[in-house]
């Protein structure tokens, strides 16, 4: 089967991004060491993990009983793939040693017939395969996967290949529409988008085959699910039924996305990776159908998804409330996945501009600078006060935490960071696009030539690329760049000297040509100030608007504006500047302005045939991913306009 366009493998991309690098660094010399102390029970007052210790119980090394969510193996398995990931950036012989060692004892983990679970292992074995649609079997199957290509693809090791096809081969005999088996599919989507990954490091049909037939299964009615009595968990209500796994109706059918936001967006990815290898006009479409749903009636600005806490789901149209809003840090990466995914379909800007919009806020918002506490829920307006003590607001924290009983969050931006270099650029066979503007060096091949690109530029902060070119001789090839859409004008440089653009398609700005050695194209994207403003479907942002400039989504906190934030109003047409923080915030771009902002009133609740008082103030606005960095405090995305 013939892909439409190809990601680059990570060992042939080296990223020297100053914004980007830190952040990967951040992750192989603080996070991933800090996650592996999480996941063994060494963090004073962190929430208790015990993951590695439930392997060690199901191995038989160790008496006790099995501790934590059901699917705490994934934590383990997602550690495994941002660790493996972090050697192909650094290697670490010792980092290597500690996989080893973790393979090993998952290997002893595993039983003779090839099945992988400690939870049922250890604390149900009665149930396995019982409880499809919240026993997440599949799910911890799914993650394990992605390490185990990750390590593969690290260090050409196959121990946990093996370990896992093993299981993946048991599966089968388990799962499938041969008589016999069970008729079912993932509760919560992940295997689906691992088996494609393992497809493609074993070339190994059975596994595509098996993703196919959980795509074509998925919502057939009566629905399978309904034979498990745990579907709708202990909550009688109508957000855990079938729409909560995307199962109350054939995929083919479904025109919204419904119910889990995570469940949903790694479904999207695997149906994604299906028309990706297939060309299905029928999937296609679909998804289209689905993608315009999600990215124009149901994300944040932010590029959060799942509005609502009980559930951690979708829900209707334009019902996107700011200070309860769920928008999962884990929603936020799975959107990148599915982008991702997209764009190996077809470049559109769409697609592109979803992916850098999560990546630099819903996704790095989840995680503090210092890259040891975490954001599970990433609202768009906060104030303390109201967050600890109102029951709706439960779900929402004023700070970032150490780790959670729920961790599945924090290795995820772990795997994601140690594997962006996948993100940046697809190529046909003769054709780069260009998807994210990141600091790298990749090698490439066209027309059986070696090509280098070196991209330089201080993105997100200004809006000049640079990219040179390395070629063994002269190469006719094209160069696609997407220009987003908040950069309304582009100028487009080759050597020096503008040239006019005779393509653009979807978004793409196409450089069809003949390349010499030491070639270099320069882009300048429009890096003005943008006045945001919502569909007046949106009930909470009536009257309100927010501030965008580049990629990034600035908000006001608390320490820099005072407290009473909603009270702030702004006047769009007044002129804002933008500044080097000289706070503690690393160097970023802010934002300035005036306005004003109304005054407390001590005459009482309400006012008769009166406005409040109002004085002049001066605001500061920072990158929304920064927020929660320098203490407890009220934020706001969302400002009253003047």
């Amino acid at each position: 089967m013939k892909v439409n366009a190809k990601t680059i493998p990570l060992k042939q991309v080296h990223i020297t991004d100053d914004f980007w690098k830190s952040k990967i660094d951040l992750a192989k010399d603080v996070i991933i060491p800090y996650q592996w102390d999480a996941l063994n029970d060494n963090i004073p007052g962190a929430a208790p993990s015990h993951a590695i210790e439930n392997f060690r119980i199901a191995a038989g090394l160790s008496d006790g009983e099995f501790k934590g969510m059901v699917f705490q193996d994934s934590d383990v398995a997602k550690w495994l793939e941002a660790a493996s990931y972090s050697l192909i950036y650094n290697y670490d012989p010792e980092l290597e040693k500690t996989i080893d060692e973790i393979i090993d004892l998952i290997g002893k983990a595993q039983l003779e017939n090839g099945y992988l679970n400690t939870y049922f292992t250890v604390k149900e074995p009665e149930k396995r395969w019982k409880d499809i649609c919240h026993g997440h079997e599949l799910y911890c199957a799914g993650h394990m996967v992605e390490a185990a290509v990750a390590f593969y693809e690290a260090t050409g090791k196959e121990s946990l290949l093996t370990i896992v096809s093993k299981y993946m081969d048991y599966i089968i005999t388990v799962i499938g529409s041969e008589e016999g088996k069970l008729k079912t599919y993932p509760g919560h989507p992940e295997l689906e988008l691992a088996l494609v990954k393992l497809y493609e490091v074993t070339g190994e049909d059975k596994y595509f085959d098996l993703m196919v037939y959980f795509i074509e299964e998925r919502g057939k009615q009566p629905s399978v699910f309904l034979k498990e009595s745990s579907l709708g968990l202990t909550h009688n209500d109508k957000w855990f039924q079938l729409d909560y796994h995307q199962a109350h109706a054939p995929l083919d059918e479904q025109d919204t996305a419904e119910g889990h936001a995570v469940r949903a967006v790694y479904l999207y990815a695997g149906m994604a990776d299906l028309v990706k290898y297939t060309n299905s006009e029928k999937w296609k479409e679909r998804l289209e159908v689905l993608w315009k749903n999600v990215v124009e009636k149901r994300m944040y600005i932010t590029g959060g998804i799942g509005s609502q806490g009980h559930g951690e789901r979708f829900t209707l149209d334009y019902d996107l409330p700011n200070n309860v809003a769920y928008a999962e840090t884990c929603a936020s990466i799975g959107l990148v996945f599915w982008a991702q995914r997209m764009l190996q379909i077809e470049a559109k800007q769409t697609y592109g501009d979803v992916m850098e919009k999560a990546l630099y806020n819903g996704v790095l918002s989840g995680m503090s600078l210092d890259g040891k506490k975490y954001f599970y829920v990433n609202p768009l307006e906060v104030n303390p006060e109201i967050t600890e003590y109102r029951h709706d607001h439960q779900h929402v924290e004023s700070e970032r935490v150490g780790w959670f009983g729920c961790a599945c969050c924090p290795p995820n931006i772990a795997r994601l960071l140690t594997s962006l270099g996948n993100y940046i650029y697809t190529q046909t066979d003769n054709t780069i696009y260009t998807h994210l503007y990141v600091g790298n060096q990749t090698n490439f091949k066209i027309n059986n030539q070696e090509v280098i690109l070196t991209q330089k530029t201080d993105y997100p902060w200004s809006g000049e690329v640079s990219i040179a070119l390395q070629l063994e001789k002269s190469n006719t090839f094209t160069l696609a760049f997407r220009q987003p859409a908040w950069s309304k004008k582009i100028r487009v440089m080759i050597n020096g000297v503008k040239v006019e653009v005779d393509k653009v398609k979807d978004g793409y700005v196409y450089l069809s040509q003949q390349w010499h050695p030491q070639d270099e194209v320069t882009i300048e994207f429009d890096m003005s100030i943008h006045i945001v403003r919502s569909n007046p479907k949106v009930r909470e942002n009536a009257g309100k608007v927010a501030i965008q400039r580049g990629p990034i989504i600035y908000c006001l906190e608390e320490v820099d504006n005072g407290n009473d934030l909603h009270a702030i109003k702004i006047n769009p047409h007044e002129q804002m500047v933008v500044t080097n923080s000289s706070s503690t915030l690393e160097s970023i771009s802010i934002i300035k302005g005036s306005g004003v902002k109304e005054l407390v009133s001590a005459s009482g609740l309400y006012m008769f045939d009166q406005v409040p008082d109002e004085e002049m103030i001066e605001w500061q606005a920072i990158p929304y991913s920064y927020w929660g960095n320098r203490g407890k405090g009220e934020m706001l995305v969302w400002l009253r306009e003047n």
